[in-house]
């Protein structure tokens, strides 16, 4: 009867206004039969009017925590969490004690009306032991503070930020950097790392240190040091792995995939790693080139540091061996006061006070001489005195600075995994490509690349996944437009005399191409790594400009100077069971194209170095022949803070067909091109398929040209 007048208020109310009464009455009439006086405490007759009679089934005597008042006005027990309290005891003084005499039952709290509700606030759920210690606690107040009004203005890169706030959340808001006040042996890792940024070719100010003992023991300046240094390291991390600068910045014939940092993974592991400094550190290229840059960068700077040793005038200084009787006076005569200070200026510490001219001497000369462009002769004449005392030594740092800053933006994984890490590398300013595996070259030949301005050779990475033997060039659009077109205005029968064919589609678009053959411009042999900027490697007719020391005369893609044993050693990389030789790729030659696929493909890494490590360990100089360099340098120079990251767009490829008209005694093909605008376009011509896929959404850049 009880349950079913839970669900009528009103009768509910009745009932139990009934029962007390009832109930009131009673237990005054069984007091005065026992002498006891009438209860007229109004708190207690309210409270025995607040609990109603439970359903008459087994009850069992009253207890004292019986005495409960449901505090939950709303929410019934079996709606209630389970760790939440649903009633609070009353207060020892508003409970009459229980008397022996008497029988006196408490029903279950959940019946209890919500008008009868005692007041009294619910006890708080227990709270979670915190994990600061006690030392730490007012810091880690301060960085909930911080992180909750302020995280902002430290990490103001949403998904940085968000690993920050994670992080320090997880610990409890508990410093990551001190413990009592004083540094960790994380921090001070970290801080010996971001202090000598400079190493690996970035600029310490970038990453400011914070004044950890001027904080003392103040909370507030401890938690602010400590996000400070959480800032500090993450941009280090960041520029370390990915570059002080995006590649968009420098120029629009760039396109590397991107490789940035996990903000979570480098929080978890530069503050749990034994040593926190090579933790950071080993955010920078892991490759064994940019390696030994920075090790020759500490060369230069160690040759550069103290005051400047200047070397007198005099006359010219040349090494020759002694021999015969004459051998003293011989050994008299390479000997001048000056020689002291030439061995220290080129960092000879063996015999530092030794005034002779002798082959080592003569040695560091030569080689000094060839770092600056000088003939090397191993002779001290006047021309090499005076750049040996010209601060070109900084240049130099710069140069290196630069290669080993586009060393970020390349992948960290430059080759193929299931191919023994095999991969092709080709140096713009060398002229030279080379073909990797497992560590060592297997294979190099020279190249020529693009002529600088429009026509430069773009830097990227790539896969090659097919040769094609006996290729036809497809002129590209760009070509059509400024050279071809105007040449027929002058000559209508130039394309005939170059065995070109012209075709017009039915929407009036032009098509030029050149079948296979030996004329063909791209030799015999092309290799395909499809790409936005319509480049590739190829054969050439024109083996005359491989002799040549600058080779930049191309449109923009590579020349290879031996295709058919270049073919032959990725074809031997890619597929090794069918054991492919110069000879049998020649004897493929013909009229017909001839693809041949790799099963796996193989990365092709454009790359522009014109700073370098040779096989003999000399550090190498190479002419900045697209000007790559001096923008670097001149951003780096002039531009501070994070812009410096930001991408820059560029205008996405071109690849429409060139329209418009054509002199009247232009031979113009069968129309075989006859499509219409729902044909191949010049990217499916070239490489098959369709369009390259687009890049995440960084800088694009524009249209390229090919090369012939």
């Amino acid at each position: 009867m009880m349950r079913d007048c839970v669900t009528n208020r009103g009768g509910y109310d009745r009932v139990l206004m009934a029962v007390a009464a009832t109930f009131l009455a009673v237990s005054a009439t069984s007091a005065l039969a026992q002498g006891d006086a009438p209860r007229n405490n109004a708190a207690e007759l309210a409270i025995d009017a607040a609990i109603p009679f439970p359903e008459p089934a087994n009850v069992p005597p009253p207890t004292a925590s019986d005495f409960k008042l449901d505090t939950t006005a709303t929410v019934s027990p079996a709606q209630a969490k389970p760790s939440e309290p649903t009633t609070k005891p009353l207060d020892s003084a508003a409970v009459p004690a229980a008397d022996p005499a008497k029988t006196v039952v408490s029903p279950p709290p959940a019946t209890a009306p919500a008008a009868a509700t005692a007041t009294a606030p619910a006890p708080e759920p227990a709270k979670t032991a915190s994990t600061v210690p006690a030392a730490d606690q007012p810091v880690a107040d301060r960085l909930r503070d911080l992180i909750a009004t302020k995280a902002t203005k430290y990490f103001d890169r949403k998904a940085e930020r968000a690993a920050v706030e994670k992080f320090y959340t997880g610990r409890d808001y508990a410093p990551i950097w001190t413990q009592g006040g004083n540094l960790t042996a994380a921090a001070k890792g970290v801080i010996a790392r971001l202090k000598d940024a400079a190493s690996d070719g970035l600029n310490p100010a970038d990453y400011p240190v914070p004044d950890f003992a001027a904080a003392g023991s103040a909370p507030d300046a401890l938690a602010e040091a400590d996000l400070k240094l959480t800032e500090s390291m993450m941009d280090y991390a960041r520029q370390a792995q990915s570059g002080r600068m995006h590649w968009s910045q420098v120029s629009a014939d760039i396109q590397y995939p991107e490789h940035p940092i996990d903000p979570n993974e480098v929080l978890a592991n530069v503050t749990t790693a034994k040593d926190a400094s090579a933790a950071l550190e080993g955010y920078n290229p892991p490759h064994k080139l940019y390696k030994l840059l920075k090790a020759k960068l500490a060369e230069l700077r160690g040759g550069a540091d103290g005051p400047p040793v200047l070397i007198d005038e005099g006359e010219p200084l040349k090494y020759t061996p002694a021999r015969g009787k004459n051998a003293p006076e011989a050994e008299a005569q390479m000997s001048d006061p000056r020689v002291p200070k030439l061995r220290a200026k080129l960092g000879l510490t063996e015999n530092a006070d030794d005034i002779r001219y002798d082959a080592k001497v003569a040695a560091a000369v030569r080689k000094f001489q060839a770092s600056v462009d000088l003939k090397p002769t191993g002779v001290l004449d006047d021309r090499t005195v005076k750049a040996l005392n010209t601060p070109k030594r900084d240049k130099q740092i710069d140069t290196v600075i630069v290669n080993m800053e586009r060393w970020r933006w390349l992948p960290r994984d430059l080759g193929a995994p299931s191919l023994g890490d095999a991969y092709v590398i080709l140096n713009v300013p060398d002229y030279t490509l080379k073909v990797m595996q497992r560590g060592a070259q297997v294979w190099t030949t020279r190249v020529v690349t693009g002529k600088p301005g429009q026509h430069a050779t773009p830097l990227l990475s790539e896969t090659m996944k097919f040769i094609t033997v006996n290729p036809t060039w497809n002129v590209p659009p760009s070509i059509i437009y400024n050279e071809y077109l105007p040449a027929l205005q002058q000559d209508p029968t130039v394309l005939d005399r170059m065995g070109l064919k012209l075709e017009r589609a039915r929407d009036g678009s032009i098509h030029i191409s050149q079948p296979p053959g030996e004329a063909n411009a791209l030799g015999r042999i092309r290799f395909n790594f499809p790409n936005k900027f319509l480049v590739y490697q190829h054969d050439t007719p024109d083996k005359n400009l491989f002799a040549r020391d600058e080779r930049a005369f191309s449109h923009g893609c590579m020349r290879v100077q031996y295709p058919d044993q270049y073919a032959s050693v990725l074809l031997n990389i890619a597929m090794p069971n069918e054991r492919y030789t110069p000879e049998r790729i020649r004897s493929m030659y013909g009229r017909s194209e001839i693809d041949l696929k790799f099963p796996t493909p193989i990365p092709v890494n454009i790359t522009y170095q014109t700073a370098f490590v040779d096989d003999a360990g000399k550090l190498q100089f190479r002419k900045d022949v697209y000007g790559r360099d001096a923008a670097m340098i001149s951003i780096l120079k002039n531009s501070r803070g994070k812009d410096l990251e930001n991408v820059v767009a560029h205008a996405q490829p071109n690849y429409s067909r060139p329209k418009g008209p054509l002199p009247n005694a232009v031979n113009v093909s069968d129309n075989s091109f006859s499509s219409g605008s729902s044909g191949p376009n010049f990217f499916e011509r070239l490489f098959g398929g369709g369009q390259p896929t687009p890049p995440a959404p960084v800088g694009r850049p524009p249209r390229r040209v090919f090369t012939r």
